[in-house]
């Protein structure tokens, strides 16, 4: 009803009332400075915008944006009455009015950062966009612009909120597309005729042998690789440092050479550019550009149709899939190297535990919402379930039948999938990878996501409970055969690829022979062979005994061999395994593994249940390491000053904990301080050390060994040294809360064991039920000291939550991965939805036809009920 009042005329002031009428809002009314965000391309609660219906309402106070069915809510909540309303109209053009250009904006001063939709013919419509403040509760219209009649302050206001840029605008890498500039060097570029002639494959660096992220010099025609100033792909400079000693600006990229054009970057000018002439540039060198066709490995199209590229079979390419619309079936836009978040979120939404905790909660979740919805996580989470799950934001295009009729009034613009800007913006604040544009192991946002849902509980339940379990690992002493039985919890089952146990290894050895006679002869490369894995050997891998590097005994009192293996402790209701295809090549560069694995629609794993301490087997004695101090010379004056003057405590680093947290994605100077603050007690605990960390802004720094004076340092954290305040130190309370366990008991377990760290798990595992009695300190020391003590406030001291069940599970979705290594590629989501195969890659969601389940990098089971 008061959406009709807009209409109405009924609903205009006159022209002399307008600044009488605004009189009594004008202390609400503020002028966008510096640093305050403008959200008027997108709702904080919905993905609606000045293109949907109902328009976007801009709060003339904060700033945010609200679409129709959310508009009210902000109004009670906060009382604000002064709204500018933005409506783009899409309009069908007067015949020979624009002569085929693209679609012109009659009011081009508004909405600068809007997009224009691809779905319209440029030739047939165009944009009018309209501004009006409305003013709440009587939905009082003032069209804009409306200088003359609007008090001073209002004018100026409503010119700089129209004006602002997007708060997103510096994570969008494809308005770059946008704003490119033709090089200053482009007209006067020499090229020097040297005879050089590219060949149309078998590229490589000229400097070290690279074969991927080429960059040519349009000057001499020197192939060199590049750095990762420009698409995020791993380099080692040559291009750069190519120019610095020649002075030739311009290069263009290898690989993506189309008839449309080039991506050309200006060393001088250090940025991409557009060169007009770029075929000319290109022909010098015996370069068509219109017989080349983009690929990833800059081979032309022609060169790789016999190779069955890992692009082309995740992606389906090949395979006319027909679209699916509606509830559940929504895109996401990638915003720019985003199609890691896009293929988790996809995942994550499919499940039931989740869409109830966040979509089944909605109302409840943006009721109570803090007055700046896009800062809180739950709120943020709720919109893009109901963004992916509603259908609101995925339906069919119009009956053909139907369009030439309603493109005579006015295109309504379908929305086909949703743009997670916000989102994105909010999960990613503060993190060194995640907020920046490059590619991320998804693996490592699943994680990082997870660690957000613990520290953001919502309703009685947490969600995330679905995917966690306990590891039980038993470590042996070969010599001693002595025994350590311990536990923690854990998200994910990793693991190994099995290479050894290929069942094509004659295949392999006679394509490997091809590869490099065609790379020497500068021919194409043979139709791909990929090592096929047994499942079955993967999970045999896992199961083995591993041996643990650097282990001390304390049987023996020495360091001895040390064996280890992995048995679940329990199983979760949802199973997620990560195929471990990323590793480090001897030169440190990620690498990954590109192999088949038969990976099973049902899984049962119920033989790797844990079975505790057995009959006949001795516990390694209850004794920590000793402290080893260098030798110094000024150590006795140190001991005698004590705090006066700090000494470092060396403490030996375990390089292989250590890579294989950095074989999961963290960063190298991170993984070395996991490993040293947990006291080298393996890759498990350290994870979890990273887990409760990775928010702090000096997460990547390089290590620093604190000094020992420092009370409750890291350091002494990791040593187990005790506080003068006889208080644990707070890492190593932070490392048993991030593996799911209270504050208090952590600190009663800790304070029991003389803050020993492996002997406070112990601790809790066998105090199943504590004293009634504890420390009326430690109730008062809550969550503000530490910002993971919330994870669990649902948990009792039982220890951590769990959903424990029967071993047997059903796939019904997989994160494919398509690329050399986790610095660059794509990912794609599959998920099994009413009963078929459905394929989501960013925006396109389409009936899966040919699945790719053996060449997946992350897979989702569901447990089957018993």
């Amino acid at each position: 009803q008061r959406a009709a009042l807009c209409r109405g005329a009924d609903a205009q002031m006159a022209a002399g009332d307008l600044g009488e009428l605004l009189v009594p809002y004008m202390p609400t009314i503020r002028v966008p400075k510096s640093g305050d965000r403008v959200y008027k391309t997108e709702c904080a609660f919905s993905y609606d915008s000045p293109d949907s219906e109902g328009g976007l309402y801009v709060c003339m106070n904060t700033f945010l944006g609200f679409g129709r069915e959310h508009i009210e809510r902000h109004y009670r909540k906060t009382g604000q009455c002064v709204y500018l309303h933005l409506k783009r109209h899409v309009i069908e053009k007067v015949p020979g009015a624009s002569g085929g250009a693209l679609p012109k904006r009659r009011n081009a001063k508004l909405f600068l950062d809007l997009e224009t939709s691809s779905d319209l013919n440029s030739d047939d419509f165009e944009y009018e966009d309209e501004a009006k403040l409305i003013i709440f509760p009587d939905h009082y219209e003032i069209s804009l612009p409306n200088i003359e009649e609007l008090p001073g302050l209002v004018t100026i206001a409503c010119d700089a909120l129209l004006s602002a840029k997007s708060p997103y605008r510096k994570q969008e890498p494809d308005s770059w597309e946008e704003e490119l500039q033709a090089s200053k060097h482009a007209k006067t570029l020499v090229q020097l005729d040297n005879g050089v002639r590219i060949p149309p494959s078998g590229w490589k660096c000229s400097k070290c042998d690279l074969r991927e992220n080429l960059w040519l010099n349009l000057t001499d025609g020197s192939v060199l690789c590049g750095k990762w100033f420009f698409d995020g792909s791993g380099g080692n400079g040559h291009a750069m440092e190519h120019y610095k000693e020649t002075g030739y600006p311009l290069a263009v990229k290898l690989g993506t050479i189309t008839p449309d054009g080039a991506d050309v970057y200006s060393f001088d000018e250090e940025e991409p550019v557009l060169d007009p002439h770029i075929a000319k540039h290109l022909a010098h060198f015996g370069i068509d550009m219109l017989q080349m066709q983009v690929t990833e490995n800059g081979l032309r199209d022609n060169d790789i149709k016999p190779r069955v590229s890992e692009w082309e079979v995740i992606q389906e390419a090949g395979v006319k899939l027909k679209p699916m619309y509606g509830p559940g079936y929504t895109g996401m836009k990638n915003l720019g190297n985003s199609c890691y978040l896009n293929a988790v979120m996809q995942a994550i939404f499919s499940i039931p535990e989740f869409q109830r905790a966040y979509v089944g909660n909605l109302p409840r979740i943006f009721d109570y919402s803090p007055l700046d919805p896009t800062q809180d996580f739950n709120t943020q989470m709720a919109k893009l379930g109901h963004g992916l799950l509603s259908g609101q934001y995925s339906k069919p295009p119009m009956k053909s039948e139907l369009i030439e009729q309603v493109m005579k009034e006015e295109h309504k613009p379908q929305h086909n999938g949703i743009s997670p800007r916000m989102f994105k913006a909010f999960i990613s604040k503060g993190h060194p990878e995640f907020s920046s544009n490059r590619q991320q192991d998804a693996q490592e946002f699943f994680l990082h996501l997870i660690n957000l849902v613990e520290r953001n509980p919502v309703g009685s339940e947490n969600p995330s409970d679905v995917f966690r379990f306990l590891v039980e690992e038993r470590t042996q002493c070969c010599q001693s055969r002595k025994v350590r039985y311990t536990e923690r919890v854990d998200y994910i089952m990793q693991l190994p690829v099995a290479l050894e146990a290929a069942t094509n290894k004659d295949e392999l050895i006679a394509y490997e022979l091809k590869r490099r006679e065609a790379e020497a002869a500068r021919r194409p490369l043979p139709e791909l062979v990929r090592a096929r894995i047994p499942f079955s050997a993967c999970l045999q891998a896992f199961s083995e005994p591993s041996n643990v590097e650097d282990f001390w005994s304390s049987a023996l009192q020495a360091k001895s061999a040390g064996v280890k293996t992995s048995r679940f402790a329990s199983f979760p209701e949802y199973l997620v395994v990560q195929i471990k295809k990323f590793t480090f090549g001897l030169d440190w560069i990620p690498k990954k593994l590109d192999v088949s694995i038969d990976m099973p629609d049902f899984l049962d794993i119920g033989h790797l249940r844990a079975r505790g301490l057995q009959p006949g087997e001795e516990e390694l004695p209850d004794i920590a390491p000793p402290i080893v101090i260098p030798d110094d010379p000024k150590v006795d004056e140190i001991r005698l000053s004590y705090f006066r003057t700090p000494f470092l405590v060396a403490l030996d680093i375990d390089e292989s904990s250590v890579m294989q947290l950095a074989e999961m994605g963290f960063p190298l100077e991170a993984c070395r301080k996991a490993v040293y603050y947990t006291g080298n007690l393996g890759a498990e605990v350290a994870f979890n050390w990273i887990i409760a960390h990775m928010e702090e802004p000096d997460f990547a720094e390089p290590l620093v060994i604190p000094a020992f004076g420092e009370v409750a340092s890291s350091g002494a954290a990791a040593l187990g040294a005790v506080g003068l305040d006889n208080q644990p130190p707070e890492e190593m309370v932070a490392i048993i809360i991030s593996m799911g366990f209270q504050r208090n008991l952590a600190i009663q377990a800790l304070k029991a064991t003389n803050n020993n760290l492996e002997r406070a798990l112990e601790w809790i595992f066998s105090h199943a039920d504590p004293e009634e009695e504890s420390d009326p300190a430690l109730d008062t020391m809550d969550m503000e000291n530490n910002a993971n003590a919330n994870i669990l406030a649902e948990t009792g001291s039982e220890g951590p939550r769990i959903k424990d069940g029967p071993g047997r599970y059903e796939l019904f979705g997989f994160i494919s991965h398509m690329g050399t290594s986790t610095m660059s590629g794509h990912y794609v989501c599959h998920l099994r939805k009413e009963g078929r195969w459905v394929i989501y890659n960013d925006l396109r969601v389409c009936a899966s036809e040919r699945p790719p389940k053996d060449l997946g990098y992350i897979y989702f089971y569901h447990r089957i009920p018993s």
